[in-house]
């Protein structure tokens, strides 16, 4: 049994050799002399570039099984890879972040940095599924890199037995090994947030900080998540610096430089494009993704996906992203080094907070949970290695040396053992998506670049393959690569529509390449009103076999390729009424939402009033459904002249109280307005506002319940109002 003593020196950090289970000790009197240690550093060098290559093997074995899924040809698993690859080869070919030539500048591309990687492939000459194939293989390599670095900061934190655990953990990960093989930046994000951590662990003792933030400021470039969690390693870098050397401004600058290179890039997203936030965020995000935001429900949305994303890292559910009670390691982890390694204090409190940001940022997301979680697949490399170094804390628990190192070997050996029996699924789980995306969004670009005429002009919603594949100019219906169309879809198909329309004719979809359900606006309202003309000129069936949950990679089971028809295009702006029409609430299209200040009064919160796509006879026309009221303003008015306002409605509610509306002007009760009993189709009303209270040329009408806050409310469609005096 060892001494107390020499329990001490055996869990310090710093300088000498390994002990028996792999944990550097202070050199003692009776240790190993001088001459040994350089065999076992080289022992220890050997074991970390063994680790890389077992990495980089399986990581083959991943690309092998896609080619095994695909007849030999690669193809990716997801189709925002293409998406990538897309905006590479226009920026390697001279037209930066333009998605079709001409266009203009779109934040589709999730990651900047990522882009300018993939340019310079195209640049010198890696072209169509050559670049994918770049992709896979800087992917792969750089998931190699990240573990012969977790294995060195295992070993730089604790010891040699932890970092080349730590490393073979994170060799055999499924989900790592999936992201890397995927084409996305997955790799390079986890070699940038690893090599980071590394960079500060190596810097810390002199506090002099060079490649840590020139790494951070990459990986904020490399990913939004990046951004946050480099936020964490800048205030580690602070925390430190302000310790050893007081407050010196040029140290804290440099310190701060991933900060100033996160706000350069957004502040490029409002100068090129007019907004801060990405197409990607204004499409997917829980603030902009549905018409009104209500705030209690952000939080909820957002902390049920903060739910799933906590199972998933503790590993007690079924899609093997991380080995049982996983998070519980990683959170021991991090309170031993709090509690046992002052120095490392200010790392710990980073990865907490890294953590937290990476987990709470990617959770407002709406497609935080699909993909595999692929948001937060790059951070499970230094997730294993505190995960490792918790398991080695509670060896320490274990009195005698012998039995510590049994136990510690045993521990570490358990981890990787749940991690490697999920490996082949994880490998098949790639093939069979990647055959999917075969399936569905390359076969149609393939079709489309075979029977589109080259100046056909598609409205999609995968915007990735179609577009690299079809070789046709694309207009992206859920907004990533075409700007302004996100908040048109999370409106409903009744604001993409005008949104669409309102393009000039030239710019307008002559074909559309859809699916049915979500992500984006349904688009079978497009059929029924015969936008999209019937039957489609194809259709594409998913025939890959889902996986054992029944799961695929898509959330649709066809893909159909139609003609369009704007015959009809506008045809609902016309007014039902006679009359002069001083003015014109187009209820549907957002522009003129906006120019009206218009809002929907929603009786409940939580109540969303989407957009619906509607056709009688041959009128086609867009509304909303409303659970209360509106309001809006009204201008080019003559005052004191009665002011006559029509409108197209649908009214299926059983109770009359239902179709009973309250109609004020400028504060003013002006009566009640019944509306027509209309279930099937559409039908034109009015009511008429007395003169005297038209005061100004600009008045606004609200409309709402008779009886606020009690039920029954107003329940209608409303498809837009004229105003006419």
């Amino acid at each position: 049994m060892t001494s107390e003593t020499d329990r001490e020196t055996t869990e310090r950090p710093a300088g000498g050799d390994a002990t028996a289970d792999g944990v550097r000790a202070e050199p003692s009197p009776g240790s190993a002399s001088p001459a040994s240690r350089p065999s076992s550093s080289k022992r220890s060098d050997r074991g970390t570039w063994l680790v890389g290559a077992l990495a980089l093997l399986v990581g083959c074995v991943f690309v092998a099984v896609d080619l095994a899924f695909n007849q030999g040809k690669l193809i990716a698993p997801i189709d925002d890879a293409y998406i990538h690859l897309q905006y590479a080869s226009q920026l390697g070919s001279g037209h930066p972040f333009e998605y079709n030539t001409g266009d203009p500048v779109s934040t589709g591309a999730s990651s900047l940095l990522y882009a300018f990687v993939l340019a310079a492939a195209h640049a010198v000459g890696f072209t169509g599924t050559a670049l994918l194939a770049f992709a896979v293989a800087f992917g792969v390599v750089c998931f190699a890199l990240t573990t012969v670095l977790v294995a060195k900061l295992g070993t730089a934190l604790v010891g040699r037995a932890v970092g080349l655990w730590a490393g073979v953990l994170t060799a055999v990960s499924g989900p790592l090994l999936w992201g890397a093989a995927s084409g996305m930046e997955v790799g390079l994000t986890s070699v940038l947030a690893t090599g980071a951590v590394l960079a500060f662990v190596r810097e810390r003792d002199a506090a002099r900080f060079r490649l840590t933030p020139a790494l951070a400021a990459l990986l904020a470039l490399v990913r939004p998540e990046g951004l946050f969690f480099a936020v964490a390693l800048c205030a580690a870098m602070v925390w430190t610096s302000l310790r050893a050397h007081g407050p010196r401004l040029g140290r804290l600058v440099a310190c701060c430089a991933p900060l100033l290179v996160g706000a350069a890039q957004y502040a490029f997203y409002r100068i090129a494009t007019g907004t801060f936030s990405a197409n990607g965020v204004q499409s997917k995000s829980h603030l902009y993704d549905r018409p009104i935001f209500y705030f209690g429900e952000f939080v909820d949305r957002t902390f049920a996906n903060v739910r799933v994303v906590v199972d998933h890292f503790n590993g007690l559910n079924n899609t093997d992203f991380a080995f049982p009670f996983a998070l519980v390691f990683f959170l021991v982890g991090i309170g031993y080094l709090l509690v046992t390694r002052p120095e490392w204090r200010p790392l710990g409190t980073a990865m907490v907070a890294g953590f937290a940001l990476v987990v709470l940022s990617a959770s407002t997301l709406s497609t935080a949970l699909v993909h595999e979680l692929r948001y937060f697949q790059p951070f499970l490399p230094l997730f294993f290695v505190f995960a490792a170094i918790g398991g080695y804390a509670l060896t320490r628990l274990v009195p005698r040396e012998r039995e510590r190192r049994f136990t510690l070997y045993a521990v570490l050996l358990v981890m990787v053992l749940f991690t490697v029996v999920a490996t082949p699924t994880w490998a098949v789980r790639l093939g069979r998506q990647a055959a999917t995306i075969r399936d569905t969004d390359v076969s149609v670009g393939a079709w489309i670049s075979g029977n589109l005429p080259p100046d056909a002009v598609v409205g999609v919603k995968d915007v990735g393959a179609i577009a690299y594949f079809g070789e046709r100019r694309v207009v992206d219906t859920i907004g990533l690569a075409t700007n302004g169309f996100a908040e048109a879809s999370n409106n409903g198909p009744g604001s993409l529509y005008e949104k669409l329309r309102s393009l000039p004719p030239e710019q307008r979809p002559t074909h559309f390449a859809v699916y049915e359900p979500w992500p984006g606006a349904s688009m079978q309202s497009f059929v029924d009103t015969g936008v999209f003309a019937s039957p489609p000129l194809i259709t594409f069936p998913v025939r890959t076999p889902p996986d054992l949950n029944n799961r695929r990679i898509v959330p649709f089971t066809e893909t159909s390729v139609y003609r369009a028809d704007w015959t009809l295009a506008g045809s609902g702006d016309r007014a039902p009424v006679s009359g002069r029409v001083r003015d014109y609430l187009n209820v549907g299209s957002l522009e003129s939402e906006q120019r009206h200040d218009y809002e929907v009064r929603a009786q409940q919160p939580g109540w969303q009033p989407y957009t619906v796509l509607r056709r009688q006879g041959d009128v086609i026309d867009s509304g909303r459904t409303v659970v209360g009221g509106e309001s809006f303003t009204v201008t080019g008015l003559t005052p004191g002249q009665p002011l006559r306002i029509a409108t197209r409605v649908l009214s299926a509610a059983a109770n009359p109280e239902n179709r009973e509306v309250k109609v004020r002007v400028d504060g003013r009760d002006a009566g009640v307005w019944r509306l027509p009993d209309s279930p099937e189709a559409w039908m034109t009303t009015e009511f008429t506002v007395a003169g005297d209270l038209i005061t100004s040329p600009e008045v606004t009408v609200e409309l709402g319940p008779v009886r606020p806050l009690l039920s029954p409310y107003p329940e209608y469609t409303s498809f837009g109002y004229w105003f006419v005096q």
